[in-house]
């Protein structure tokens, strides 16, 4: 059963944020775009293996209700299951090199 994928505004925020600053980066648009590509192809998976993610190691995470799922070679997803709604809320997209847990709180 396929589940919809939906995503926060700060989800958005920082997808729009990451392809920007690889666009600005690289002087052209392409490795942004081909970048966003590879974000969604991950988490269209979702919709047909919502839990697909790991549980998160950190206790307040995991007690939340978060799963993570890694989306490309420093990002990873955080996001919620609702298995009554058949909906996967995706809520940051993080870069895993940073101290993401005070971008979540």
């Amino acid at each position: 059963m396929s589940y919809a994928i939906k995503t926060t505004d700060k989800y958005d925020d920082e997808v729009f944020e990451i392809v920007l600053h690889i666009a600005n980066a690289a002087g052209d648009k392409k490795p942004a775009l081909d970048y966003l590509d590879e974000i969604e192809k991950h988490t269209l998976i979702l919709a047909d293996y919502p839990e697909a993610g790991s549980v998160p190691r950190n206790a307040t995470l995991k007690k939340q209700g978060y799963r993570v799922l890694v989306v490309a070679k420093h990002h990873s997803v955080f996001y919620k299951i609702d298995h009554d709604q058949k909906e996967v809320m995706l809520y940051h997209l993080v870069d895993s090199r940073r101290n993401y847990l005070k971008l979540i709180r």
